[in-house]
């Protein structure tokens, strides 16, 4: 394929995986401005209704963890060819849908598909493109990529008045079959740098993947059920947790000792940047997918707006967002990007905070500029947290890197949406409130804004492990004498 496309394959290659990605993500982040319709369709209670999106993210997160292994066992197309079906029929499965538990499954079904997916372009990235391109490279992907979420929303919100909500899942459709196309044109069946697949490989390691699968469960219904009334089944789940966590990290030094393949290679965590990338991805991840799932429940719930008002709201953000990370990309190539990253954990944590403004008779406009302040922060911080955490990794953890760091985002993810309807449902019943009444107030105003302050702490948190994530400049290694 190089020989046949010359220098540009690389950036068709990038092109075609982004496609692919751009659909896993549209999927998990739109079908936020479903849920109050889906809720009332189904007749879902707060908690039932949020197992939508924690469903999505609990199968994701745990399935992000076998890349490395697919890719190796199955190649790079095959691998990504199966992905993009396996999203096609949730998407289409979920839209079909009519009981909750079919719903549910459909979602699970897109977030396996979707985990396996995304650690694939930060490989392709690390291994296709020179050190001085590769933040040029993260910048237009990134670009790319965030453009989806950022249309669909506004285009999801206006589906959803018009045709309800199982239009959300229909809106995959198209970016399925357009990845299909380009995989079997683009996509090598090896991977980038000339690394054979190997079909023959170690198996999978199932007993990690088990730990991994009960460990998650535990913890995310562990913090469902402290929100409860039972503290002794919120004890034992959380204690399973912690109970699984140690037996993973036993497990995984077994494997290692006896040459075999682990889930996930500890020796990532040797190299500091890649442990500090891990602490930022982890607490980034948290306040991310919580403030995806707290702010157009907020806008609809709290401030009453229509969904496809709330669509609109959201829309200039999400492009400010495409051209900063195109922008900030390139500055990773030329500057450190420890300091790239704590600016946008800075402002990150300044929009959230800034949010406390709003009132119920506040102009539009003022949502528009602090939503647009905190995803300028995620444009400094989503091209240089891959390439800072990767860089001083030996090539041949790259592939287990990129999914060990997309797998404690999306770890943090999966706890950020529990715990943010955890915490908006604690603060709510403090106001003598609950989103089950119809009319907002001043009180559900305050159990929202208490929300966001603690999404803010955790930023200003992750400031402390970013301003270690320090690497040497790539410029600066490629040309010592300057």
């Amino acid at each position: 394929m190089q020989a046949r496309h010359g220098q540009r394959y690389r950036w068709l290659l990038l092109l075609s995986v982004m496609v692919g990605t751009m659909a896993s993500i549209m999927s998990s982040t739109i079908i936020n401005v479903a849920i109050p319709d889906m809720s009332q369709h189904f007749l879902l209670g707060q908690e039932r209704a949020q197992w939508v999106t924690s469903g999505f993210m609990v199968a994701m997160t745990v399935s992000m963890l076998t890349t490395p292994w697919m890719l190796a066992r199955y190649g790079y197309r095959r691998t990504y060819v199966a992905t993009m079906i396996l999203l096609l029929v949730g998407g289409i499965g979920g839209g079909f849908a009519n009981t909750f538990s079919f719903v549910l499954a459909a979602r699970v079904a897109e977030g396996l598909a979707a985990g396996i997916v995304q650690p694939i372009p930060a490989i392709i990235i690390m291994r296709a493109f020179e050190p001085h391109e590769q933040g040029r490279a993260s910048g237009i992907f990134g670009m790319g990529v965030v453009l989806a979420p950022a249309i669909g929303p506004s285009v999801g919100g206006v589906l959803v008045d018009l045709f309800g909500w199982r239009s959300i899942f229909f809106m995959v459709v198209p970016f399925c079959l357009a990845s299909l196309w380009l995989a079997y044109r683009y996509v090598p069946v090896t991977a980038p740098g000339n690394v054979a697949a190997n079909r023959k490989g170690a198996s999978l390691d199932w007993g990690g993947l088990l730990l991994v699968s009960a460990g998650t469960l535990c913890l995310l219904n562990g913090m469902v059920a402290l929100h409860g009334d039972s503290l002794l089944e919120a004890t034992l789940l959380l204690s399973g947790a912690v109970l699984a966590l140690i037996l993973f990290i036993g497990w995984q030094r077994r494997m290692t000792r006896t040459n075999r393949e682990p889930l996930m290679n500890l020796a990532l965590y040797g190299y500091r940047p890649f442990a500090m990338g891990s602490i930022v991805a982890f607490i980034y991840g948290t306040a991310l997918f919580g403030s995806t799932y707290l702010l157009p429940v907020y806008m609809l719930l709290g401030l009453g707006l229509s969904a496809s008002l709330v669509g609109s709201i959201l829309l200039p953000a999400g492009f400010v967002l495409a051209v900063t990370i195109a922008l900030v990309g390139r500055l990773a190539d030329r500057h450190p990007t420890y300091l790239l990253v704590s600016i946008g954990l800075a402002l990150l944590a300044l929009s959230f905070s800034l949010m406390l403004t709003v009132t119920l008779n506040s102009a539009l406009w003022l949502l528009v500029v602090w939503g647009t302040l905190g995803r300028l922060g995620l444009g400094f911080i989503l091209p240089s947290l891959n390439l800072g955490s990767l860089r001083a990794l030996d090539k041949t953890l790259i592939s287990q890197g990129s999914s060990t760091i997309s797998f404690v985002r999306m770890l943090g993810g999966a706890i950020g949406v529990s715990l943010c309807g955890i915490v908006l449902e604690w603060r709510l019943a403090v106001h003598g409130d609950s989103l089950t009444v119809a009319a907002t107030s001043p009180a559900r105003l305050a159990a929202f804004n208490e929300t966001f302050l603690m999404l803010a702490a955790l930023c200003a948190l992750a400031l402390l492990a970013a301003w270690r994530l320090r690497e040497i400049p790539v410029a600066r290694a490629l040309h010592p004498e300057n």
